[in-house]
C-alpha cells in the first residue's frame, strides 16, 4: 500500500511539475509575441534551468534572441534545438538565415556526394525513431530466420532467407544511425564564437602567433583541449587555439 501511494505522489509531483513548465513555456510565448523579448529570454532560460529540455523550446529562445538583436546566442539556441529536432524545416531556415548575417563567410571543404546524402538521411528524425525502426527490423529479422528453419515450403524458405538478410542489414544500418545521432547529443564537439572579434593562434598560448580573425557567431570544432585553450577548427578547415572563455559549447 505505502509503495502505491509513493508512486502515485510522484506521478502526481510529475504532472504538476510538467504543467507548471506548460505555462511558464506559455509565458514566455506571449511575451515574445507582445514583443518583450528579453523578459520571453528570462522565462525560457529559467525553464531550461530546471534541467527541461526541447527543440521547441531551444527555436523558441533562438528566436527571441534574434529578434532582441543577440545573433551568436540566436545561432547557439538554434543549433541546439536542431539537435534535438534534425528534421525540423523551420529550425534549419532560421539557422540559414542567422548564419547570413555573420560576419565570416567561411567556404566548407568539399563533402563526398554520397557521405552528404547519407547524413542528410540520417538526419530525417531523431535518434530514438532509429532506434525503434531498428528494434523493429530485427524482430522482422527473427520472424524470417523463423520462416527459413522451420517452414516446408522452399519459396518461403527463399523469401525468408533473403528478406531476413535484407531486415538484418536494415537492423545494423538504423542502429548505426541512431548511434550516430545519439553521439552529436552527448558528445558536443563544436561551439560558437561569443567574442566580438576573436584571435586564433597558432598555440596554446596568449604569445602565440596570430593565424587569423573569427568574429561572433561563427561554428567552430574543437578538436583537443589544453587547460583554458581549445584547438578549434573552422569549416574550410584550418586549424588554431583559442581560449575556452571565448567560445560556447552548442
Amino acid at each position: 500500500m505505502m509503495k502505491q501511494l509513493i508512486i502515485l505522489f510522484v506521478f502526481c509531483l510529475a504532472t504538476v511539475i510538467a504543467k507548471g513548465q506548460d505555462d511558464r513555456f506559455e509565458e514566455g510565448n506571449m511575451q515574445y509575441s507582445n514583443g518583450d523579448f528579453q523578459s520571453a529570454i528570462d522565462t525560457y532560460k529559467g525553464i531550461l534551468s530546471t534541467g527541461v529540455e526541447s527543440g521547441a523550446l531551444y527555436f523558441n529562445l533562438g528566436n527571441a534572441f534574434y529578434k532582441n538583436g543577440e545573433l551568436a546566442s540566436a545561432i547557439l539556441n538554434y543549433e541546439r534545438a536542431l539537435l534535438l529536432k534534425p528534421h525540423d524545416k523551420d529550425i534549419k531556415y532560421n539557422l540559414e538565415l542567422a548564419y547570413s548575417q555573420t560576419t565570416d563567410k567561411i567556404e566548407s571543404v568539399d563533402e563526398f556526394f554520397l557521405s552528404k546524402w547519407v547524413a542528410d538521411f540520417r538526419n530525417k528524425t531523431t535518434s530514438d525513431t532509429w532506434a525503434f525502426i531498428g528494434l523493429a527490423c530485427f524482430i522482422l529479422t527473427l520472424v524470417m530466420a523463423a520462416l527459413f528453419f522451420f517452414s516446408n515450403s522452399v519459396l518461403l524458405k527463399k523469401a525468408g532467407f533473403y528478406l531476413g538478410v535484407g531486415l538484418l542489414l536494415g537492423t545494423f544500418v538504423t542502429l548505426s544511425f541512431s548511434y550516430r545521432q545519439k553521439t552529436k547529443l552527448v558528445v558536443r564537439n563544436h561551439a560558437i564564437v561569443f567574442s566580438p572579434s576573436l584571435t586564433v593562434k597558432s598555440s596554446p598560448d596568449a604569445s602565440g602567433t596570430e593565424i587569423f580573425i573569427l568574429h561572433e557567431g561563427t561554428k567552430v570544432e574543437i578538436i583537443s583541449t589544453l587547460g583554458q585553450w581549445k584547438e578549434i577548427q573552422i569549416a574550410d578547415g584550418t586549424v588554431g587555439w583559442v581560449e575556452e572563455s571565448s567560445i560556447t559549447v552548442i
